[in-house]
């Protein structure tokens, strides 16, 4: 029941004061904000109204706002307006009119509160949408997005130990300036391995019993300085461009190194007694048994850097030092390059393009692991049309996310295998179907038949030339009619480093290099070298460029393969027919100061 003196005041609230137990009840709100006297003053209580009477949105925007918020009722109209693409300068001075607090544009030159910053804590902002910006006196002034979130105030008032007063600020400058912050100062994870671990001892892991050991590597790999550490290692990759990370034991020593640009390169060697407590942090992290060290372990850990989200897919493997550890670091970032970036010369280009765009038939794409075969066959997806044509795949893991796109993964345990998932592809009515890799006898005798029905297959295979793709399928058991008349085109492809921008010097090429140019037809006095920079980790490369062998099948090429040809002779046809190899394209993009000749001896091999 309600006290006597609060029941008659809120029958008649014009009568009295309200009463003094009220009073304190409602008092702890003063510490959020108190409003200042020159505050704008209200002219409406529905934003959307207000932005109506503004003639900002139209009456059909703001129905649709309306129908969306009706299906996500905890999402604030301020939020479904942004998403709509409503100018937040507009729509964030609109807010501040509705709540009666100031707007401000803020500066990350200007900012004032980077103390306060640290205690809350740049993901902590990040996901309120909060930024202090500056103490006056006992008051913080809070830049905020949504000045009716009280939960949030309240909690960044018991975070910082004063009262705060919010202000309106655009969400896209939060954003900007957290980003900046962020990759100018990562505290607890961008810092040297030495201070990382200067609060370790090697007496800080030993040698337990075996009925303690499960539970001491546990709670080790919980500790702080282990963390920070594997924090560090992965940020580091991301940070240097890194496609996988190899975290290797010896017997006295603990290496960490990072393949940049396909090349390993040694990043650091934390003290090796660390060693059990991160492979048990790396396993906690990807779900994984840490108590099992005698067999190898796959995993998959997500992860947000700099804002991004990230997958590295774990791998662990017993050796006679210990288990080591191996992180693919898949980024969308990427995976998602236009065909037209990929490095293909101008017809090689057209004619992939011409290649994609059959109506049915099978298209391969070849190489070695790690030569850019799935971001090849991706860019070739987004090429297609995905409104109109059903384009499903088969992938042994789904590495990256398509939209407009069927993914399927394959789990060989349970009896879904490559050739048990293009079965059921076949009965979705598909129009586009592309498989990982063609393993078997069975999954490319599925494909041949999926194509000659009337479908485009697009596939990869692990073999050194386009020409080797087809002797290939002839080993694997697929009679060679058929693939004469299946197959529409081979692509094989590697990748060498591209040269430095920064630091590219052009300089005479010895009589090595020199041979090796006459023999490809390349005349150059001059040819570009990287002198190593900052920038490029003293290497004279950075990035990647494709080398591409283009082999179209035409009706000479199919009466040969009927005839199951060897891959010598098969080659050697091809090359008369007008194939361009590897390494004349290789040397094609050394002419063109794109690449040097050592990298394309590298990945080469020297043909007829």
């Amino acid at each position: 029941m309600l006290g006597s003196e609060l029941e008659d005041w809120l029958k008649d609230p014009e009568s009295s004061p309200p009463p003094a137990q009220f009073v304190r009840d409602t008092s702890s709100l003063s510490d959020l904000w108190v409003p200042e006297h020159n505050a704008p003053a209200r002219q409406s209580t529905d934003l959307g109204e207000l932005l109506l009477d503004q003639t900002r949105i139209t009456p059909g925007q703001l129905s649709q706002a309306r129908q969306l918020q009706t299906k996500n009722p905890n999402t604030p109209l301020a939020d479904i307006l942004y998403e709509m693409g409503l100018d937040e300068d507009v729509l964030q001075r609109a807010v501040a009119t509705l709540s009666g607090l100031p707007y401000e544009e803020i500066e990350d030159d200007n900012l004032e509160g980077s103390r306060y910053l640290q205690k809350l804590g740049v993901d902590f902002c990040r996901e309120r949408m909060v930024l202090p910006l500056r103490a006056t006196g006992t008051r913080l002034t809070l830049g905020v997005v949504h000045p009716d979130d009280m939960v949030m105030l309240e909690e960044v008032r018991m975070r910082i130990g004063m009262p705060v007063k919010p202000v309106i600020v655009r969400r896209s400058a939060i954003n900007a300036i957290l980003e900046k912050l962020r990759e100018e100062s990562t505290p607890e994870v961008a810092m040297s391995v030495d201070e990382i671990v200067a609060d370790i001892d090697e007496d800080d892991v030993e040698v337990v019993q075996q009925d303690k050991e499960e539970l001491d590597l546990e709670k080790m790999a919980g500790e702080s300085p282990v963390i920070r550490l594997v924090n560090y290692i992965i940020f580091t990759a991301v940070k240097e461009g890194a496609s996988d990370i190899h975290i290797e034991p010896g017997e006295k020593k603990l290496k960490v190194r990072y393949r940049i640009d396909g090349v390993l390169f040694e990043s650091m060697s934390p003290p090796h007694p660390m060693h059990p407590a991160i492979i048990s942090r790396l396993k906690i992290m990807a779900n994984l048994d840490i108590s099992e060290r005698r067999l190898p372990q796959d995993g998959r850990i997500r992860a947000m850097i700099h804002g991004r989200k990230l997958d590295l897919r774990l791998s662990t493997l017993p050796t006679a030092y210990g288990e080591k550890a191996v992180m693919r670091i898949l980024d969308t970032r990427s995976i998602s390059v236009p065909l037209d970036e990929l490095g293909m010369n101008e017809d090689e280009l057209l004619m992939w393009k011409r290649q994609i765009d059959q109506p049915h038939g099978i298209i391969l794409v070849t190489g070695p692991t790690g030569s850019g075969k799935t971001t090849t066959l991706y860019a070739s997806l987004g090429q297609m049309d995905r409104t109109s044509l059903n384009i499903s795949t088969v992938e042994d893991p789904v590495e990256y996310n398509l939209s407009g796109i069927t993914q399927t993964q394959t789990h060989e345990s349970i009896g879904m295998s490559f050739a048990a998932a293009l079965k059921s592809l076949l009965r979705q009515d598909p129009d586009v179907i592309m498989v990982g890799e063609i393993r078997d006898k069975e999954t490319a005798t599925i494909a041949i038949q999926a194509s000659l029905t009337g479908h485009l297959v697009l596939s990869t295979l692990h073999t050194n030339d386009a020409p080797s793709s087809i002797t290939r399928l002839i080993n694997i058991g697929v009679e060679p009619y058929l693939i004469a008349t299946a197959v529409n085109a081979c692509l094989a492809q590697r990748l060498v480093r591209r040269i430095c921008q920064h630091c590219a010097t052009q300089v005479p090429p010895d009589e090595v290099i020199a041979e090796h140019l006459s023999m490809h037809g390349v005349a150059i006095d001059q040819i570009w070298k990287g002198a190593g920079c900052d920038r490029c980790r003293n290497t004279g490369y950075t990035g990647r460029v494709g080398l591409y062998e283009l082999l179209v099948m035409d009706d000479r090429l199919r009466d040969r393969v009927a005839s199951n040809p060897n891959v010598t002779e098969f080659r050697r046809i091809c090359i008369e027919r007008g194939m361009k190899t590897l390494r004349e394209d290789g040397f094609y993009k050394v002419g063109q100061g794109r690449t040097t000749v050592d990298e394309v001896l590298r990945v080469t091999e020297a043909t007829i």
